[in-house]
């Protein structure tokens, strides 16, 4: 089954503009990688300042492949000329899992 891939972020109220805007404007690497399911960015509602990047791969291979790749490159920066940008969050932690089960909508008939 799928591994999945949460990255904590704590990200200052000041800089939550900075980290989405960062997220939208992403080179969109991780979708065409191999192996790559499904991603999601959730911004927190209330009582906290973390981000949860959520993202789900078909093996833990697959996940390591593109951290040594394309994900690696990505924040790497200042390559092209551009000055590496300061990060929007003030600290990270990644919690791995396996998905054990899983379940979608059932199809209602017409």
């Amino acid at each position: 089954m799928s591994v999945v891939k949460i990255n904590v972020l704590n990200v200052p109220a000041e800089q939550r503009e900075v980290l989405e805007q960062r997220f939208a404007a992403r080179a969109g690497s991780v979708e065409s990688s191999d192996g790559f399911e499904w991603f999601e960015l959730l911004r927190p509602v209330e009582g906290t300042d973390t981000y949860l990047v959520y993202t789900r791969w078909r093996s833990e291979e697959d996940f390591q492949a593109w951290m040594e790749g394309p994900m690696k490159a990505a924040h790497q920066g200042g390559g092209d000329g551009a000055p590496k940008q300061k990060p929007a969050a003030s600290g990270s932690t990644l919690w791995s899992f396996e998905v054990v089960q899983q379940a979608a909508p059932k199809v209602k008939d017409a």
